[in-house]
């Protein structure tokens, strides 16, 4: 399997997961998917994506602490976070310029095109 098309995609709504893992199997990416936290951690040191795409508001662990766990381990610190959320708008990732510390965010509803090109800047 081709790493550099690996990406877990992480996210607690079901239905936003299909559409995300949908969208990114046409583009030709081999997607991994989990529903939480802990899976997410443990789905990452086993498989070691090329990327994540990972929501901040989930039950258990958050987003921001799966990216804090796997950023202080050596076997997953390499690995480019996209935090997609809900919980910033539109307007707020503009003026953020996409940056929350040294993790890249989108808003969420994604636009494909936009998302593509963030992840094509990192993998």
């Amino acid at each position: 399997m081709n790493k550099a098309r690996k990406i877990l995609v992480v996210d607690d709504d079901r239905v936003f997961l299909k559409l995300v893992e949908n969208d990114l199997t046409r583009e030709g990416f081999v997607v991994m998917t989990a529903q939480n936290g802990k899976e997410a951690i443990s789905l990452a040191k086993k498989e070691k994506p090329a990327l994540l795409l990972l929501d901040i508001n989930m039950p258990g662990i958050s987003g921001g602490d799966v990216g804090n766990i796997l950023g202080s381990d050596p076997q997953t610190r390499d690995i480019p976070i996209i935090f997609l959320t809900a919980l910033l708008t539109k307007k707020e990732e503009e003026t953020r310029k996409n940056m929350i510390g040294q993790h890249f965010f989108m808003a969420k509803p994604y636009d494909l095109k936009a998302l593509l090109n963030e992840i094509y800047k990192f993998i």
